[in-house]
């Protein structure tokens, strides 16, 4: 099913320290109940067949779709957001890489 009148929101994690793994996905839980997410998925990267154009070099990713540009505002000034950024991206986090996209 194609997605339609989505806002995808993609994030993914490169650790400083791998052993920080379980605590940024706690700290990513944090993020499940804000009310305007309408679909979260927390991943790692999958044993999927190996080609040049398949990125595995991060550690955690993030999915969230909404319905809306104006509600992925209202998550990005979620407390809860904030929670995550400055107790758990912020500190962990090497390099952080953000992609929002639209439908086309």
């Amino acid at each position: 099913m194609q997605l339609k009148n989505t806002f995808v929101h993609q994030v993914y994690f490169w650790l400083n320290d791998k052993a920080d793994l379980p605590k940024l996905l706690e700290g990513l839980n944090v993020l499940v109940p804000i009310t305007s997410i309408r679909n979260i998925h927390i991943g790692v990267p999958a044993d999927s067949e190996d080609r040049p154009v398949i990125e595995r070099s991060y550690d955690l990713s993030l999915l969230v779709t909404f319905d809306n540009l104006a509600d992925h505002d209202h998550y990005q000034v979620d407390p809860l957001h904030d929670i995550f950024r400055e107790q758990y991206a912020g500190p962990l986090c090497k390099k952080v890489m953000v992609l929002d996209s639209v439908d086309a």
